[in-house]
């Protein structure tokens, strides 16, 4: 098991979507099926940065079939990167994702992932009585090469706890300090600030912050 660590609060990753409903990242959009979906011809590679920038904050949504939220998330989303003995930096945008999974009774997938699927961050729900949690998080990012001559090379890792991120039904997980995780040697994911509620989301809008 790799280990995380957090600042305040902690977290984990599990990497392939299984993608029953895929939705935009808006509260209008409609799920659609998997054969349904049409990404970009092109793929989309990140750009590793040799700096950090904050990253763009978004807030991610996903729908059972009869339309009724089932997890909202709402975060900044940072890949870093160690490659030739230094890190190196990738900010989720919000507007180049698409969110999908399912929505089960007590159990729910929500992955992100960027247009071309050069990018993924999946998050994987359970639910026991009146809390839910999140059991496994993973992540994956195939950016272009940080040097010329260096090969395309794909950084992945993913961890699993118990109860991550645990929090009253009806209720959400609210951490607005700095949040990384170590999912392998090569790769960490920063999650700031962090936001989340699943399973009961009613009106699509956060319970209290636990």
């Amino acid at each position: 098991m790799v280990r995380v660590y957090i600042g305040g609060c902690l977290f984990f990753l599990a990497a392939i979507c299984p993608g029953v409903h895929f939705q935009r990242n808006d509260s209008s959009a409609q799920a659609v099926s998997h054969s349904e979906l049409t990404f970009e011809a092109h793929i989309e590679q990140p750009v590793l940065q040799p700096s950090e920038a904050a990253p763009p904050i978004g807030t991610y949504m996903l729908k059972s079939p009869a339309g009724k939220p089932c997890i909202k998330v709402t975060m900044g989303a940072e890949y870093i990167v160690l490659e030739k003995k230094r890190s190196w930096y990738f900010n989720l945008e919000p507007s180049r994702v698409m969110s999908s999974g399912y929505c089960g009774e007590d159990a729910a997938v929500l992955c992100l992932t960027l247009l071309g699927n050069a990018a993924r961050l999946q998050f994987t729900f359970r639910k026991e009585k009146d809390i839910f949690f999140v059991t496994n998080l993973t992540a994956r990012v195939s950016p272009l090469p940080v040097c010329q001559g260096c090969a395309n090379k794909t950084y992945s890792g993913s961890v699993a706890h118990d109860k991550l991120f645990a929090a009253a039904d009806g209720q959400s997980f609210k951490c607005k300090s700095e949040n990384v995780l170590l999912t392998s040697s090569e790769l960490r994911i920063k999650l700031v600030p962090l936001q989340m509620q699943a399973f009961s989301v009613p009106k699509g809008q956060y319970g209290k912050g636990d």
